[in-house]
């Protein structure tokens, strides 16, 4: 698993244990330079902090195109069997399938895509729409899609029998299911059954491999996850049930939007974002170009400054697809986090002298 956790000068002692770590976690590889150990790249590009990093896997799986093996009849989550003969013009209804698409390499049968998509497929797609809970039939309708491959039952449920009474074959594979059940169950509805069963198989050892890592881990550092996204436009922070925050448990760290108990993207007060204490502030991409780079999220963030992470200004920033969308890539994504934090915690534990 090659790591690339990227700033324009990682300071030498955390250089140093995050090589250790590489090199305890991975003991079959061949050894790289220092350089490739620590997984720093300079990135003049990113007009940050020296102390920010940009942590992301580079491992995604995926196959080579191959003839798809339709017409194919899946269970679909709500308990409907669906027969699909044509995927050609597929409306999706997440970047979760967007990516499972792309590594079976059919991103050419994205045909619509909603307009909050962070994947480049999905920005490409020939249609984009608005899909919320007035979202309607007939919007559906006509974009005059082949297929449409929904990912939650709460917000897709709703409309899958009357789609399907108008002639749209539909499909739910819900998002709140493990990655590699995910990937078998999408796999197959593009007629890949056999490749699903390969790309599952690589994350399931890729999460394996995260949670190896975080199983060394001299103590789990405390994470905050925000978002300018995740609540309807205003400022949040990641609650339990959200997929950074899966990610974050399996990787090593404690996400501290559980202990506040909140719900999916919720607001926290000024007094709760310093309560919480993190050590550790973690961003998506796509989410600090909302908030309009670093100055944008202490703005927004005013009480972060005050915490532990705030005052090291110790903010970590990963691509939405490896943090925020729970699919192909959640495994790159969890090793690449697992192995920062096991630095994290050596560091910490220096500091403390213990």
């Amino acid at each position: 698993m090659e790591l690339q956790m990227s700033e324009r000068r990682l300071r030498a002692p955390l250089a140093c244990v995050l090589a250790c770590v590489l090199a305890a976690c991975t003991p079959s590889a061949p050894s790289p330079d220092p350089g490739a150990a620590s997984g720093a790249r300079a990135t003049a590009a990113d007009p940050w902090p020296d102390t920010w990093l940009r942590i992301a896997g580079t491992d995604i799986p995926g196959v080579a195109r191959s003839p798809q093996d339709l017409p194919v009849t899946v269970r679909s989550d709500d308990g409907v069997d669906v027969t699909i003969a044509d995927t050609s013009r597929t409306i999706v209804g997440n970047d979760d399938i967007v990516m499972v698409m792309d590594a079976l390499g059919l991103s050419d049968q994205v045909f619509a895509a909603p307009t909050n998509t962070v994947t480049e497929t999905g920005r490409n797609a020939r249609h984009h729409f608005l899909f919320n809970r007035t979202t309607g039939v007939e919007g559906i309708l006509s974009l005059d899609g082949t297929l449409f491959v929904g990912n939650s039952l709460r917000r897709h449920g709703k409309l899958a029998q009357p789609l399907r009474d108008a002639g749209q074959a539909l499909v739910i594979v819900d998002e709140l299911q493990p990655i590699p059940d995910k990937v078998r169950k999408l796999a197959t509805v593009f007629g890949h059954a056999d490749e699903g069963e390969q790309l599952a198989a690589q994350v399931e050892q890729q999460l394996g491999e995260a949670a190896r890592i975080a199983a060394t881990h001299t103590r789990r550092p405390r994470v905050i996850h925000v978002s300018a996204t995740g609540g309807g436009g205003s400022p949040t922070v990641g609650g339990a049930d959200t997929a950074a925050a899966a990610l974050i448990r399996l990787a090593g760290g404690t996400n501290v939007g559980d202990e506040a108990k909140v719900s999916n993207y919720s607001q926290l007060s000024n007094e709760g974002i310093v309560a919480v204490d993190p050590e550790v502030i973690l961003i998506s991409e796509d989410d600090l170009r909302v908030f309009g780079g670093p100055a944008g999220l202490w703005q927004a963030y005013p009480s972060l400054r005050q915490t532990p992470a705030g005052i090291a200004d110790r903010v970590w920033v990963m691509p939405d697809t490896q943090l925020k969308v729970s699919s192909i890539a959640g495994g790159a994504g969890a090793v690449a986090l697992a192995q920062a934090l096991a630095a994290l915690a050596a560091e910490l534990d220096a500091a403390a002298g213990t």
